[in-house]
């Protein structure tokens, strides 16, 4: 049995942990400095059932092996071969769910979260698409597997004892899967309404 008291909060399926993950507390640590944002744009990924999903129709692979384990790790996959995104595992070992990270609102270390991304215009451009979030934390392949309750580097911190009312939530399709048929269209993307740290597209 994991001995951490805080793992049930992951182990639930992804819209569940995806609603949850809403309003907590992302931290990253490099060199000592503290990185830190809210998260404010998630994605849901169903698992075996769900066509954009990387375990869709039971797919295991060494990339997407985390999926498969432990709820509450993180799950970082590389992308177009110049982007990384980050994921927390949901549900469980033998139940490939995961929550997308797509967007925090950077509230902690914005000077060093600059240099990584010295491209973005503002502020509310450091951390506002999956790609970038990773970019400005310094977030990468080295991270997967990680696991948010173990590790001082990258975790979570609960900042609220519960998720946001519905009337806070925006629940839209997901950004990047028109080829995945019939789950395009499913509103499993969730967002704070009216957040300016919310991804454009």
């Amino acid at each position: 049995m994991d001995p951490h008291p805080l793992r049930t909060f992951f182990t639930v399926d992804a819209v569940t942990l995806a609603r949850r993950l809403l309003g907590q507390r992302l931290v990253r640590t490099v060199n000592g400095r503290r990185l830190a944002g809210t998260i404010v744009e998630v994605e849901a990924y169903l698992g075996e059932p769900d066509k954009a999903a990387h375990t869709y129709g039971g797919r295991r692979t060494p990339r997407n092996e985390t999926m498969w384990g432990e709820a509450g790790c993180v799950y970082v996959y590389f992308t177009y071969g110049m982007h990384h995104c980050m994921n927390i595992v949901a549900a469980g070992p033998g139940r490939p769910q995961a929550v997308l990270l797509r967007a925090i609102e950077p509230t902690e270390g914005l000077d060093l979260m600059r240099r990584h991304r010295p491209k973005a215009r503002r502020d509310a451009d450091l951390c506002s698409g999956p790609a970038k979030l990773c970019q400005a934390l310094q977030v990468d392949r080295r991270h997967d597997g990680t696991d948010l309750l173990a590790d001082k580097a990258l975790r979570l911190e609960r900042v609220r004892g519960r998720a946001y009312p519905d009337r806070l939530i925006a629940a839209t399709p997901r950004i990047g899967v028109d080829y995945a048929e019939e789950w395009a269209p499913r509103p499993l993307r969730f967002h704070l309404k009216g957040n300016v740290h919310v991804s454009k597209r």
